[in-house]
């Protein structure tokens, strides 16, 4: 469970998250939906201790990453909005040089990889250099090399962004099973269509603010609008309080 409490960050005079909080709990996709430049990114940096938070907190499983760095991101299994792949290597040594930083023995590795490698459809390249992969690929390589310790939480910065209807089809179906294992995901997206397609919960930040938070379902009712698009032009353009 990721539990964020009034998180603020300020880059010079801009303010870019002003005391998010929100919970994100176990079994359950929970969706950070929002314009480019709405604190989606600032946020999640925050939570996975990439940046500091001037002022508020954030719980990963109970453990605050500002006190306790390693062992909450021992809990954690990043992709960030930037891939990042080691081109000189195949795909799978990408993934084992992830597994080796966490620690894991290479009985570990080899298991947990051969896991990833099915449920992500990388049989095709998975021993191929990675320099010259399609974005799909990328993201396939950068999302099991970010599991390889399987952590109980998950955090996804746009993982479909770029992709083609297969490869997004393949990401969905693997989050719905690592929902299903019990695992805590969160993710940023702008995409209504993808927001809708795998979230439980959805909150809508605007401006630094999560300005709505609830189900599609229950977003809809509170707009009175009958699609995801139309509910969030109408929170962020009208207002719907803030949270």
């Amino acid at each position: 469970m990721i539990e964020v409490k009034t998180i603020s960050k300020s880059f010079g005079e801009v303010q870019a998250v002003k005391g998010v909080t929100f919970c994100a709990p176990d079994s359950q996709v929970t969706a950070l939906l929002g314009a480019n430049g709405a604190g989606k990114t600032t946020s999640l940096r925050m939570i996975y201790s990439l940046i500091t938070p001037q002022s508020g907190q954030v719980l990963i499983d109970g453990i605050d990453p500002c006190k306790e760095p390693e062992k909450a991101r021992s809990l954690l299994g990043v992709l960030p909005d930037t891939r990042g792949l080691y081109k000189r290597l195949t795909a799978r040594e990408n993934i084992e040089y992830f597994g080796k930083l966490h620690g894991m023995s290479d009985e570990k590795i080899k298991s947990r990889t051969a896991s990833l490698v099915a449920d992500l459809r990388m049989e095709d390249f998975i021993d191929r250099k990675t320099d010259g992969f399609s974005q799909g690929q990328r993201v396939k390589v950068a999302i099991a090399r970010a599991l390889v310790h399987d952590p109980q939480n998950i955090i996804l910065d746009e993982p479909t962004n770029g992709l083609d209807v297969m490869s997004t089809r393949g990401v969905r179906a693997f989050l719905q099973k690592e929902k299903e294992r019990g695992k805590c995901i969160l993710f940023s997206s702008h995409v209504m269509q993808e927001v809708s397609a795998v979230s439980d919960e959805i909150l809508v930040i605007h401006d630094g603010v999560v300005c709505a938070s609830g189900s599609e379902q229950e977003l809809l009712n509170q707009t009175g609008k009958d699609n995801l698009e139309d509910a969030f032009v109408h929170i962020v353009t009208d207002g719907e309080g803030h949270e």
